[in-house]
């Protein structure tokens, strides 16, 4: 009954991604969301909406070098 129970994973999650490419393409991301900044738009509402974006996946870069350098890693692998 414990295989019941177990989660399923198809081979292509378990294998691991390359984290320096991917942080890489997050500030990349980051770095062009704040260049659409003096866009043709008027107010600030798309203005505030780059900012916060571009500082969420550069925050989520942070978060995950700490998380790693600290030893944490998802259980589920």
């Amino acid at each position: 009954m414990a295989a019941d129970q177990e989660p399923v994973y198809a081979p292509d999650q378990l294998k691991p991604g390359n984290r320096k490419r991917g942080r890489k393409g997050a500030i990349i991301c980051a770095v062009l969301l704040l260049a659409f900044f003096w866009g043709n738009h008027e107010g600030n509402t798309e203005n505030i909406w780059l900012v916060v974006f571009a500082l969420g996946l550069v925050g989520a870069v942070v978060v995950d070098s700490i998380l790693r350098r600290n030893g944490l890693r998802p259980e589920d692998h």
